[in-house]
């Protein structure tokens, strides 16, 4: 009885917690996501199989080898080691983790490169800069620059060039693809493309201070011509950004939506270092703009 409550109770906690869990990377909305929610899924499967066979042959073990009412002189048998249970305890685990390490090798390699199905495509460049505690996001191609949301199209690829003015943040939208750190002083690229109009959270997943909770941003996806239609409603409303306006944004603290006409790569630009595949000839082609 003592034991049936005890699973019932694990199993109670296990829904409870789950049941507050919105899995979003299990929801993928961009062919980046969906490379790693397979992936996700693969590794789910194969350790719920070993979970299971482990729990299984405990079971048996438990049951065929429980105490009996032997005689007190009673002494059992010598037995030599199996070759073929040492031979697939060993070999096993080896086929899995070898298995599982070129799945995650080659994922890796594809989420790093241009988006499936986008390689022809000429890709939408947005810095993506971070401060305690907000988001900044610059559009070189526009010329026009928001805080803490993204306006973005789809069906098209996405190259984010991440960088901070604070501590190192990560750059993560769960639905679109993985996550990638912003740090000071240095560039790292991300590809994502999204799929699917509609909207999706964004945030920085690396712990930076009291702010990190709220260190969030908003995600909207659509065509291509509703696209064109926000960028040139911004570049008719949208106040300019200026050196001034922008050193109090850096401030400490949280903001809500902000939308600027101009980019502050114009009087500060971005670091001339980079981590990822990310040309030095971009930054001079930049700098000319």
């Amino acid at each position: 009885m003592k034991m049936k409550w005890a699973f019932l109770t694990i199993v109670f906690t296990a829904f409870s917690i789950l049941s507050g869990c919105d899995l979003l990377v299990l929801d993928p909305k961009g062919p980046q996501a969906e490379t790693q929610a397979d992936v996700i899924k693969l590794s789910i499967g194969i350790m719920s199989v070993i979970v299971v066979v482990v729990f299984a042959i405990l079971i048996y073990i438990l049951v065929k080898y429980r105490a009996s009412k032997q005689p007190d002189d009673y002494e059992p048998p010598h037995i030599e080691g199996n070759p073929i249970v040492e031979t697939i305890i060993v070999a096993v685990p080896i086929l899995i983790v070898t298995f599982l390490s070129i799945v995650s090798v080659q994922s890796n390699y594809a989420v790093e490169s241009a988006p499936t199905g986008y390689e022809e495509k000429e890709p939408l460049v947005i810095y993506a800069s971070s401060s305690n505690w907000k988001w900044h996001f610059s559009y070189p191609e526009q010329d026009i620059e928001t805080v803490n949301y993204l306006y973005i199209p789809t069906d098209r690829p996405l190259e984010f060039r991440l960088y901070s003015y604070g501590p190192i943040t990560s750059f993560w939208i769960p639905q679109l693809g993985g996550q990638k750190y912003a740090m000071a002083d240095m560039i790292t690229t991300l590809h994502l493309a999204a799929d699917v109009p509609g909207e999706y959270m964004g945030r920085n997943a690396n712990f930076s201070g009291k702010g990190f909770a709220k260190n969030t941003f908003n995600v909207k996806a659509v065509s291509q011509d509703d696209f064109d239609e926000w960028v040139d409603e911004v570049k008719e409303t949208a106040d300019p950004i200026t050196e001034e306006r922008f050193d109090e944004l850096l401030e400490p603290g949280h903001l809500g939506q902000l939308t600027f006409n101009g980019t502050h790569l114009d009087f500060m630009p971005p670091p001339m270092k980079h981590g990822s595949s990310m040309e030095e000839g971009d930054h001079e082609e930049m700098n000319m703009e």
